[in-house]
């Protein structure tokens, strides 16, 4: 900790607890600057700061990491080069959405990880059929085909594990359904989400991810910049004039990646632009590739109609930005929070 006005130092290890965190905190004379590195276990720390009205700074770990010059690394050593980051005003601070963005996100994830255990149950249970010679795909699922896999002949394991499986489908079902319900009332009631509707394959699962994840569409100043983000840039290995390039860097939101990738299936079917560029790039490239460049023009796409205010609109280019767009403490604490 550096008190800016006296220019005294202290160092102190926090326990949290045992309360001699929040007690801490509490003591200190009100605004204070605390700065940490982005982590993924810090609510309880940020609504702590919140309640006592300091703030909060969280800075890229890979940022802050890069310009440390020493190789040892550890919390004494990290809150020190934290704190002196600060004291610079060379702190790589990030962007952070709102704690009620961030459990939207939960509601998206969670749907997501249910729908996942759901295929994987499918999957198994597909497997148990077509051991039999039962082969329907999706017709597997219909009213007749639920009937055909629970009269299969099977013995005693077997039979046990297709009745269990096709408990725990059944028991998911339900949640997947009131997931589905409450992603769609949050969608339309969030005006950018429902913007990004009007774009082809884009339903409400990908439109409330994309601004949950992007935020304020001013942040970034163009498409290239969205594409690095979501980590649908191409990684990058030039020296000496030759340019070597390799596959994406997958640095971004691994969830607003896959299903931009399963959107742009969708919308290249339906936009005409799309559908030529996928056809260009899979006779060249093969297929899965043209779906990541797909996935990739999607998301520049998404991005300028939040940029520009601006619905879907067949055979016009969303690229087109719009003129004229464009005496406290300060502490740190180490990748722990400390």
């Amino acid at each position: 900790m550096l008190d800016t006005e006296t220019g005294e130092v202290v160092e102190r290890r926090l326990e949290h607890e045992n309360g001699e965190a929040r007690a801490f905190y509490a003591s200190l004379p009100r605004p204070v600057r605390v700065g940490i590195e982005a982590t993924g276990y810090t609510q309880w720390f940020e609504r702590l700061l919140q309640e006592l009205r300091h703030e909060l700074w969280v800075g890229d770990a890979a940022e802050i990491r890069a310009r440390a010059v020493r190789k040892q690394k550890y919390d004494q050593r990290d809150a020190q080069h934290i704190l002196g980051l600060m004291e610079q005003n060379n702190f790589p601070r990030i962007w952070m959405p709102s704690l009620s963005e961030r459990d939207l996100r939960q509601l998206l994830i969670h749907r997501v990880r249910l729908v996942q255990w759901r295929t994987r149950i499918q999957n198994q249970l597909h497997a148990v059929a077509m051991g039999q010679g039962l082969c329907r795909k999706k017709k597997l699922w219909t009213t007749r085909g639920r009937q055909e896999l629970e009269s299969l002949p099977l013995d005693r394991w077997a039979s046990r594990r297709r009745r269990e499986l096709l408990e725990l489908y059944d028991r998911l079902n339900q949640p997947i359904e009131e997931l589905n319900q409450a992603v769609q009332r949050e969608a339309h009631g969030n005006a950018s989400a429902v913007r990004l509707m009007t774009h082809p394959g884009v339903g409400p699962m990908t439109s409330l991810a994309f601004v949950l994840t992007m935020g304020p569409a001013s942040r970034f100043a163009r498409g290239k910049k969205v594409a690095s983000y979501l980590g649908l840039n191409p990684s990058e290995n030039s020296s000496g004039g030759h340019r070597r390039t390799g596959a994406i860097s997958k640095q971004g939101s691994s969830l607003l990646r896959w299903l931009l990738v399963e959107a742009g299936q969708t919308a290249a079917r339906r936009d005409a632009d799309l559908h030529r560029m996928y056809q260009r790039v899979k006779y060249r490239r093969g297929s899965q590739i043209a779906k990541v460049a797909v996935a990739r023009k999607l998301a520049v796409r998404l991005y300028w109609m939040l940029r520009n205010q601006s619905d879907y609109a067949p055979g016009k280019s969303a690229a087109v930005p719009v003129p004229g767009s464009s005496g406290s403490a300060v502490m740190s604490g180490s990748a722990s929070g400390r």
